[in-house]
């Protein structure tokens, strides 16, 4: 049976693409036949931007997914908003089934399916949904990335209390730091106090780069401990 992981992020811009290309690239490394997903990409008229970012990880060209297409990234919208937002302003609606048989269809083709989400696990997609509701019917564990900085306690603390709510299965966390200037202290503090109090495994922190390409080195350790925790790699 495939194996399958949903990417959720604390916020907007967090990392979600990055890790979820670098987890693909492991994962392929180790013979695992891998595809990654991008439900809903908002803020794009051409070919996805995550998906181009997913495979460049890969190694891959926009080949490797030509049969695949429609169903890696089944919504593309050109307004860089929320899902909902960016489907009314060009007078569409998001089809949660649709979305779902995309994704059954990836994990009857792939031994191992990545999501990239949309923003957070509470973000709209439709006037009736939000992203979680599609993970929850699919049954996908979810790995946070949140930001690290001051503030991100409370952000990822409410993205593990909204996947627990659900009865969804958070794998852990990672986070990431995407700037210099913030207080050392907090953000050593950070990812300790939010494993102790969340009992959710930490996989690590991704320092800051200023080179996306120089991140592979620092994110095989933390991919390994994350690919374990799937229970097939």
């Amino acid at each position: 049976m495939s194996k399958a992981l949903f990417v959720t992020g604390t916020d907007t811009g967090v990392g979600k693409t990055l890790v979820t290309g670098l987890l693909a690239r492991l994962a392929a490394e180790k013979g695992v036949k891998t595809i990654t997903q991008k439900w809903i990409q908002t803020g794009c008229d051409g070919f996805p931007e995550d998906v181009a970012t997913h495979l460049r990880f890969m190694g891959k060209g926009e080949e490797y997914i030509e049969n695949y297409r429609l169903e890696v990234a089944p919504y593309v919208f050109g307004f860089p908003s929320s899902p909902h937002l960016a489907a009314f302003l060009e007078n569409k609606k998001i089809n949660t089934q649709w979305i779902e048989r995309a994704f059954r269809r990836l994990a009857g083709d792939f031994e191992f399916v990545i999501v990239e989400g949309s923003g957070g696990v509470m973000v709209p997609v439709n006037d009736e949904e939000t992203i979680v509701d599609i993970v929850k019917r699919l049954g996908l564990p979810v790995l946070i990335v949140a930001e690290n900085r001051l503030g991100a306690i409370n952000q990822t603390m409410l993205a593990v209390d909204a996947l627990r709510e659900r009865g969804l299965r958070t794998v852990g966390i990672i986070f990431n730091r995407l700037a210099t200037v913030e207080n050392e202290i907090i953000l050593k503090d950070n990812p300790k106090i939010v494993e102790k109090l969340t009992d959710v495994e930490v996989f690590g922190e991704l320092p800051y780069e200023e080179k996306a390409e120089e991140f592979y080195g620092h994110f095989i350790p933390i991919g390994e401990r994350i690919l374990r925790k799937l229970d097939k790699f």
